[in-house]
């Protein structure tokens, strides 16, 4: 669940570098929103291995 709400604040974090590249054409906001984006793929790709890891086990 840490990496759950770890990924919740990235999102919000990344919202706000969103929010200056797409309505103030911050070009150095877009740098970091694909940097956020791809770290929030690979969170979530942790997030996915450790649900499946814990639900093979149960059984």
């Amino acid at each position: 669940m840490d990496k759950f709400t770890k990924m919740k604040n990235l999102l919000a974090s990344v919202e706000v570098d969103a929010n200056k590249f797409y309505n103030s054409g911050n070009s150095a906001a877009g740098t970091r929103v694909r940097k956020g984006m791809q770290d929030l793929k690979n969170l979530a790709q942790e997030i996915r291995n450790e649900v499946t890891e814990k639900k093979n086990s149960a059984k």
